[in-house]
């Protein structure tokens, strides 16, 4: 295993971006970067041993300075989205930032965890980033540090341990936002993947995609991937909760959550033979399937679009801070935030 460094570029305060480099004995590498904590690079074998870079992303920082649909970012404290951008916690209401119609999403564009320059320390499998919050920055309780360890195994799992601490309660819902496409990140298209999804229930929405609270089955709907499915054959259904997102942009509930690490889907690729399975202690898995994805230029200069990528993005339910059925994700001085996500690459 070995980590190498390199320069990635300046933030417009002067503060040197540094690119982060884990490969292992199997060839395969992840390339991070401080900024955002971002994943940029993920290159991954297929059947064959060929290597090719499945996550999006950009060549510089400047891209990442920009707008971009939070490719690779580490989202906090709190992904997804909270309705009306107000939560009431220990009696005290909390304005959020109104930037998703009336709603919150992923805290701050401009100011969130996925903007921010992050500490970090390199070990000898993986690297840490570490970040620290003040009370009631973005309208969030609570002094907190945050730290995320990115760590390459022998066994192709890219593992990432997420732990954070406050000294008041507060909402803490972080999650890692890469999206993947198994063919390579210049593929045209996640339509032809398969999947499946350890989930016999997802939570409806509403528009403005925030959950009305009703846990729901998925049996007879397009959200069924309890067996192993083409993405693309069912994505443009006549049904209204794909309307209401334009296709795939969804919470699924994972089945027997219980706070250990269990797998929750699996992805693959049939051409290339690559198949990612998504592991986590989360209650919660959004697929999200790049509906918005604005057509522009990546890394490489690939020509991104909608549904090039897709995101597989564990988590507490979006707006579980207002929805008391829904797992908790109010952590505190006697609640620290400890959770693990693992994307584990194999081959058909």
């Amino acid at each position: 295993m070995n980590v190498t460094i390199k320069p990635f570029g300046k933030t417009p305060d002067n503060r040197e971006i540094t690119l982060y480099s884990i490969t292992n004995s199997n060839g395969m590498q992840a390339d991070l970067i401080d900024y955002g904590a971002a994943l940029v690079n993920l290159f991954v074998p297929d059947k064959n041993g060929d290597l090719a870079d499945v996550v999006t992303g950009y060549d510089n920082l400047g891209a990442y300075l920009g707008s971009h649909p939070y490719f690779g970012v580490v989202v906090g404290p709190n992904a997804n989205r909270i309705g009306n951008a107000t939560f009431t916690l220990n009696g005290e209401k909390h304005q959020l930032s109104v930037n998703d119609g009336p709603n919150n999403l992923h805290s701050h564009d401009e100011l969130g965890y996925q903007r921010r320059v992050w500490e970090s320390a390199i070990y000898d499998t993986g690297v840490t980033f570490i970040l620290n919050d003040d009370d009631e920055r973005l309208g969030f309780p609570g002094k907190k540090r945050m730290s995320i360890t990115y760590t390459l195994t022998e066994n192709n799992e890219l593992k990432l341990e997420y732990s954070a601490v406050s000294d008041k309660d507060t909402i803490i819902n972080p999650t890692n936002h890469t999206y993947f496409n198994l063919a390579g990140h210049q593929a045209d298209t996640i339509n032809d993947h398969i999947i499946k999804i350890n989930a016999g229930n997802y939570t409806p929405v509403v528009p403005g995609a925030i959950p009305t609270g009703e846990i729901a089955p998925v049996a007879g709907t397009p959200l069924d991937f309890t067996v192993p499915t083409r993405i693309g054959d069912r994505v443009d259904d006549d049904f209204e909760q794909l309307k209401l997102v334009g296709g795939y942009d969804h919470n699924w509930v994972i089945n027997d959550y219980d706070g250990t690490v269990k797998e929750a889907a699996r992805l693959t690729d049939p051409v290339s033979g690559r198949s990612m399975v998504t592991l986590t202690d989360l209650p919660g898995i959004q697929l999200y399937g790049g509906n918005m994805i604005p057509t522009h230029t990546g890394k490489e200069n690939a020509a991104y679009h909608s549904r090039c990528a897709l995101c597989l993005e564990t988590q507490f339910f979006p707006d579980s801070a207002n929805q008391p059925e829904f797992p908790s994700a109010v952590f505190g001085p006697t609640r620290p935030y400890v959770s693990t996500t693992i994307y584990r690459f194999e081959n058909i």
